[in-house]
This record gives C-alpha cells, structure tokens and sequence, in this order.
C-alpha cells in the first residue's frame, strides 16, 4: 500500500485560509499544520539533482540512483505522455523509512473505509501523518471513540497534482529511491499520473487510473529500456505481487459476501474462517518464494481496514486498462478520455469503466 496525497492539507490552507479553519476547532487548524509544515520540510531538504551528481560526497550508487530517476522522468514524458514540469527534478534524504504515515479504518464488518473530508479535494479514506506518533495516536482514537478496525501503514510518496510545481514541484524521495528499476519507474509513473486527471472524493478512481498508468508504463519500460536481467529479477518480483494480490482480492471478495450476506450472528466466525484462511494461504505462497518477506506486514495486520484500502487501488484499474486499448494504446486520448469521466458524477464514472469492453 502506497501514496497518500498529503495535498488535502495543503488544499485546505490554501482555499480557507487560516483564520476560517480554525472556526471548526483549532485541532483540525493543528492537523492542518502538521501537514502544510511537513512538506516544507521535505521541500527545503531537497536539492537539483544535478547538484547532487556533481557532489563529491554523494555515493556512487546514489548517483547511479538518480542519473536512472532522470532517465525514466524523461521517459515518461516523452513516451508516456506524462507532465513535463518541475516534479522530480530535486531530490531529499528523509532519514527515515516512509515519508508520512496513512491511518485508515473500517466497521467491523464492512470494507467501507471511514472518510475524512476536505476543502477542495473532496473526502477521501485515509488521513495522513509526517509524524508516525501522531498517527498511530490518531488511529487509537479512532479505535476507542468510534469503535473501528485501524489501520497504520507506511507511505514512501505522494502526489501534490502538481499544485506545487511552482515551488519545486514534488521532490524524489530517500524512501523509495532505492527501489528496484521496475518498481521505481511504475512509482514515478504513477504520481506524475496524479497531475493528470484527479476527480475530487472518488479515491478509488484516482489510485485505480495511477495504478494502470503505472502498469502499463511500467511494462514498456521493462520491455523497451532495462536490461535482460533486470526484467528477470522484475518479473520473478511482478510474480509474487500478482500472487498475492490474487490472495488478498479472493479474500476481499470472501468477507463482502460474509458481511453482505450471511445472518449477522454468523459473520463473527465466518470472518474468522476467512482471515484464518488467508493466513494459511499466504503461508503456503511463502514456501515458494525463497525467503521473500515482503508482504508479512500486511498479513500480520490484516483486517477490514487494510482489505478496504487495497480494493482502492486495484478495483477499477481492469476498466481503465481497457478503455488505454479501446483509445487505440494512444497515452493522449486515453488521458483525455479519463479527464472527461472525471468530470461525471462518481456513480456514473465508476459504471461506465466497469463496462468498458476491451478493444
């Protein structure tokens, strides 16, 4: 699980101004502030990339790092049609694992995440942190007030759609520039797909048509520019993630039909069955995967919450995938015709991607 646009904050310091958000209570004006100061911070600690090729004390795998960012940030633009403005020109060491922390939460039983509303661009199911305390702060009282399955997880990046271009843009990461060469490319892909097409409140629609950009993007990429052994090592990774994700969406399916269908006095037990399941499932995958471990994370805290946030990222991607070929496997009009279902209602859109035929 990946990318939490941190924009909601800046959005809402930005459209309301200071003085009107503090009208509905100063500890939302505190959240707001933790996020509008959070990325200054990484902001300031960015720098031109070519400064720090030309550093003396940059490592030499960093450089290689960056000098290959460069080359897939050009790639994007010009073979995939993707924003060419100051985004991921600068790059900043974090000093730390992740770059904000996501709480989610969900009902008991339902895949439903709770929404957390903002001025601008709309609610959304997640709510996020520079300060992993705080959030894990903020999931507990989500837990004990409202009685909700939490969920803390962390994010290596996240998108400002391109609002802060003017400023820098949005900066490569320490957290995730060491990525393998496929994942690193289908990450920038995917965020610079963010500045494309965004519909305000409808998460699901956002990640799902990042998350195709970044599919396809990320597979030319392989196929056009990396080496035989880095689309090897890619596809042995590519194949344990498609496996997983098998699991989590057979699971996902699993526990709606537990909580849409079954009597509520047998869905305590039949969710049960199912989480227990999962775990013996994912346990019979790792056997074949020779000490991968990279999913053990969110096994050990899977629940409603986590389930809910997966499905955002990978429920309408099928359907944005086919309307990429129905255009003709054209980068321009497929963006164009996203841009026009952002513009309709969020049922409308989300109904007219699951009937899209594929070309």
């Amino acid at each position: 699980m990946r990318r939490w646009a941190i924009l909601a904050s800046l959005a809402a310091l930005t459209a309301a101004g200071v003085s009107v958000l503090c009208l509905s209570g100063c500890s939302t004006m505190g959240y707001y502030w933790q996020s509008f100061s959070g990325h200054v911070r990484v902001m300031n600690d960015a720098r031109p990339v070519n400064d720090w090729l030309a550093d003396a004390a940059t490592s030499p795998k960093l450089k290689e790092r960056l000098a290959l960012s460069q080359r897939i940030r050009s790639y994007a633009v010009s073979e995939l049609k993707l924003p060419d403005n100051a985004s991921y020109h600068r790059y900043a060491d974090l000093k730390r694992p992740a770059v904000v922390w996501n709480v989610v939460a969900a009902p008991e039983y339902s895949l439903k995440l709770k929404t957390w509303c903002f001025p601008v661009v709309g609610c959304v199911g997640y709510r996020g942190y520079f300060d992993e305390a705080a959030a894990r702060a903020e999931a507990e009282r989500v837990r004990l007030e409202e009685g909700l399955e939490v969920n803390v997880y962390p994010v290596p990046a996240y998108s400002t759609l391109g609002w802060m271009n003017w400023a820098g843009g949005d900066p490569l990461l320490s957290t995730f520039i060491g990525y393998p060469e496929g994942e690193l490319a289908r990450l920038i892909f995917h965020e610079l797909a963010h500045q494309v097409a965004y519909a305000s409140g409808d998460t699901m629609f956002n990640e799902s048509f990042a998350t195709a950009v970044e599919r396809l993007g990320g597979a030319r990429w392989l196929q056009t520019q990396a080496s035989p052994q880095v689309r090897k090592e890619y596809e042995d990774f590519d194949g344990r993630r498609r496996q997983f994700r098998a699991l989590a969406l057979a699971t996902r399916n699993q526990l709606t039909r537990v909580y849409e269908d079954e009597p509520p006095e047998q869905r305590p037990a039949l969710k049960n069955k199912a989480m227990q399941e999962f775990r013996d499932q994912y346990a019979q995958l790792k056997t074949g995967w020779g000490g991968f471990v990279g999913y053990d994370r969110f096994v050990a805290r899977a629940n409603n919450a986590a389930f809910g946030t997966q499905a955002a990222y990978d429920d309408l991607v099928p359907g944005f995938e086919a309307l990429y070929e129905r255009e003709g496997a054209d980068w321009q009009r497929f963006y164009d015709a996203v841009k026009r279902l952002a513009a309709l209602p969020k049922e409308q859109r989300h109904q007219a991607l699951k009937e899209t035929p594929r070309a």
